[in-house]
Order: C-alpha cells, then structure tokens, then sequence
C-alpha cells in the first residue's frame, strides 16, 4: 500500500521535516498547493516532529511562520502582476462563467479593499481563503505593507499555535488535524453566509433607492 503524505512526513528526518514545514506552508498560496494538501498538517507534524526530538520546538515554529510569510507574498505578486491574465485564461473561458466572472470579481476585490486587514489575518486560519485571500490582496491593489503586516501576525498565531498542538498532541495529531480542518470550514461558511448577507441586503437597498427615485 502506497504510503500517505503524512506517513512520509513522519518517517523524514529532523532537517527534511524541518524543510517540509517550510516549504509545504509556503506553496500554499504560491502554487495552490492549499487545494490539495493543507499546510496546517505539515506544520502539525513538525511538532509532533519536535516532541520527538528531532529538531528543537522553537525552531519548526519558526519554519512555519517564514514559509506562511514568504508563500503568501509570493502569491500576493502573483496576483498583483499576472492574477487577472490567470483567472481569464483559465476558468474565465468556460461559457457558464465568462460573462459573470468580472462581476463577481470587481466585487470580491472591493471587498478586499474595505476589509483587507482583516481578510488577510481571518483567512490564514481557513485553507480555501489561505490560498485565495493573498493573489486576490494583490490583485485588488491591497499595499503590500498593509498586507505585510497582517500576513505575518496570521502567521506569527497560525504557525506557533498548529506547532505547538501537533508538539503536545503527538500520537493523537490526526484527531487535532481533522478538528482544525472542521473548524476552518466552519469558519469560511460563516464568512460565505456573512457575505451573501451583504450582497442580498446591500441590492435590496439598491432596488429601494431605484423605486424611490
């Protein structure tokens, strides 16, 4: 039987685990990795890595933190230079979404632009918005020290918090990795359901005005 990724990651050493929480949490957002494979379980490996002491604590928390901040600017350029050619020239050529894409996009880059701080800092602790929130910063024209600023304090609570559950957790990291996915979910269905709020409320007060004039 083919091994799982997290069965590999358990079986690296202490240097290539070290690489892993790094790297997996850093192609997130600038390779979409996020889609596929979380980063928050590699970081939740590296602790349960540490608890066995194959690298210090402090040092993988470390890793988890540079590799969220780094892949998350990288994805924040992506966007900002090619995310529009990107989005145009890939599902923006299917029929179903080519006419209602730059709507629907001219929206969600407003609303980085009121909320954006707060999207950048929410959306570290949620996957989908994890790999989405930072090319959309870029592509909405969110200053990059702005998104900077909140991007590293997402990371800084994300990494330090994910190590050091996956540290104390250590046989038991795949019941706290299942409870952090379900937590993220719960979380983006609350931001999803608060934002089809505002758009349902903010084109009835549209429509309203449009009747009264």
């Amino acid at each position: 039987m083919t091994a799982s990724i997290p069965d590999l990651l358990l079986g690296l050493p202490g240097w290539a685990a070290l690489l892993a929480v790094f790297l997996l949490p850093a192609l997130e957002s600038s390779a979409f990795l996020g889609f596929l494979f979380p980063g928050e379980i590699a970081v939740i490996l590296g602790g349960v890595a540490a608890a066995a002491g194959r690298m210090p604590l402090p040092v993988m928390i470390v890793a988890a933190i540079l590799g969220a901040v780094i892949g998350d600017s990288i994805g924040y350029a992506i966007g900002k230079r090619w995310g529009h050619q990107m989005l145009h020239g890939t599902i923006g050529r299917l029929p179903l979404v080519r006419h209602e894409l730059e709507r629907h996009l001219e929206s969600a880059k407003a609303f980085v632009r009121k909320r954006g701080p707060h999207a950048v800092f929410i959306g570290r602790f949620t996957a989908a918005l994890r790999v989405l929130v930072p090319g959309l910063s870029g592509m909405a024209g969110l200053p990059y020290p702005t998104f900077l600023l909140y991007n590293v304090l997402g990371a800084v609570v994300w990494g330090t918090t994910f190590v050091v559950l996956g540290y104390f957790a250590r046989n038991a990291w795949d019941r706290v990795a299942k409870d952090a996915s379900h937590a993220g979910l719960a979380l983006f269905a609350v931001i999803a359901l608060g934002l089809i709020t505002a758009t349902v409320l903010k084109r009835r007060r549209e429509r309203e005005l449009d009747r009264e004039r």
